[in-house]
């Protein structure tokens, strides 16, 4: 029924924090604070605390997760707080988004219940970064 191979053991092959082999992300846990500046060549996904500035390809943010200092990322999908400038090819902003800063981007998307305190520019354009205001109609009744 058991028998003992006469083979080696075949060598483990390393894996990702994910557990799975060859998938380039890493993950930022809720009980994890950086102070620093983070770089990542793969997608990553902060639940933490992060104390500096991020440069990633794409960056996925946990609602109870705090990020001050600048966002670099190709994609980005922000849902917790924000303090600091954000640049980023594709950007959603969730409902439960913070963000504080200003915003280049090629493509965004917010969230009814975000809110941002910043001014934001498309990523092609020259023109100084436009300031949004909020108009509200007083006329109602």
């Amino acid at each position: 029924m058991f028998s003992k191979s006469s083979k080696s053991p075949r060598p483990v092959s390393p894996t990702s924090a994910t557990g799975g082999k060859h998938i380039p992300f890493s993950l930022i846990g809720n009980d994890v604070t950086i102070s620093g500046n983070l770089a990542a060549s793969v997608d990553l996904h902060v639940d933490g605390v992060i104390e500096g500035d991020i440069s990633c390809a794409a960056l996925v943010q946990g609602p109870e997760s705090r990020i001050t200092g600048h966002v670099t990322a190709q994609s980005a999908r922000l849902a917790g707080l924000v303090d600091g400038s954000i640049a980023a090819g594709e950007l959603v902003v969730e409902s439960s988004a913070r963000i504080t800063g200003d915003v280049v981007y090629e493509r965004i998307t917010i969230e009814p219940g975000s809110r941002i305190e910043g001014r934001f520019r498309p990523k092609d354009s020259d023109a100084p970064a436009a300031e949004l205001k909020l108009i509200a109609n007083d006329s109602a009744g």
